[in-house]
């Protein structure tokens, strides 16, 4: 990985963070509402997502600046998501990010109203910047973050530890035969709904707003699942190892299903650096540019993260 990447991504994390400042202008929403979802929305974080909306427009041609409204609408999304998952009745965290979780500072019902206000709003985004093909977007967000998705994911993860309800999370997953693994195989699909999703997502957001051929589509969703994955593996490292990611409650506190937990870290390590070459290989239909070698680097900094502990939460 080039050595000033990082700094490539700080650069572009201040454009994301730019772009937020001027496009989140819900303001005629009440005050207190408004500053309850600007205080998660501003709070920092790599803005991976964000970024690859940007770098997947670039690899398919058009400015990366074409998708921050995409880019935006998908932060917000994932703010959303984090300020939900910090909720009591859900990790029971209270920091996120190094800071007091929305809900400790403006109280559940705000924190829970703050999440449903940057879920839609998102979509507003979408729909006020990309006239032409809103639908096209507005669908592939709305199944990365719902019920198929990152939703579906959340509802497997909360349930998978509660003995109870493992028979029905292992059916809900529709195996046309009994699964070999059945903790693996519910563990790949709460990551790839959960994490991956909206990952995948994020990097198509940019190839739809490029309008990109059914091939790129097809290649850029290749390398956003992989991607997804690894990342997924690599946080669940991170939790295992206790690195600092800026958040108090844990995969271990609240007996999630991990990859260290079934497979152990060096196997786990070995599954993120497979699921690393698939991502890259996947971009091998793309001539040599600036983007390709920006999103082979972005996977790489991804499955590097695991070798240094004090890494900020996404």
């Amino acid at each position: 990985m080039n050595s000033t990447f990082p700094q490539l991504l700080s650069q572009w994390a201040k454009e994301v963070e730019a772009a937020l400042q001027h496009y989140f202008k819900p303001a005629a929403a009440p005050p207190l509402l408004y500053d309850a979802m600007a205080y998660s929305l501003f709070a920092g974080g790599k803005r991976i997502r964000p970024i690859l909306a940007m770098l997947g427009a670039e690899i398919c041609g058009q400015p990366r600046q074409n998708a921050l409204p995409a880019a935006c609408a998908l932060e917000c999304i994932h703010v959303y998501s984090l300020i939900h998952d910090d909720l009591p009745a859900m990790d029971n965290a209270s920091l996120r990010r190094g800071k007091p979780a929305n809900h400790k500072v403006f109280g559940e019902a705000i924190g829970i109203l703050a999440g449903d206000g940057l879920l839609t709003y998102a979509f507003e985004l979408l729909a006020e910047h990309y006239p032409q093909n809103c639908s096209a977007l507005v669908l592939e967000l709305a199944k990365a973050a719902g019920p198929e998705g990152m939703v579906g994911g959340q509802t497997l993860d909360m349930i998978a530890p509660q003995k109870t309800f493992l028979t029905s999370a292992f059916a809900s997953l529709n195996f046309q035969s009994p699964p070999s693994n059945p903790p693996q195989q519910l563990l790949e699909r709460i990551h790839r709904l959960k994490t991956g999703a909206l990952l995948k997502t994020s990097i198509k957001l940019g190839a739809l707003v490029a309008q990109a051929p059914k091939e790129q589509l097809d290649a850029i969703e290749q390398y956003g699942h992989h991607l997804g994955l690894a990342f997924q593996i690599v946080d669940d490292i991170l939790d295992t190892i206790g690195a600092n990611t800026g958040k108090t409650a844990t995969d271990l506190d609240n007996q999630k299903l991990t990859y260290p937990a079934l497979f152990g870290l060096e196997t786990s390590k070995n599954l993120a650096q497979q699921a690393y070459q698939k991502a890259i290989h996947a971009l091998e239909i793309f001539p040599n540019s600036p983007a390709k070698n920006h999103l082979e680097n972005l996977a790489k900094f991804v499955v590097e993260q695991y070798h240094t502990k004090n890494n900020p939460s996404t």
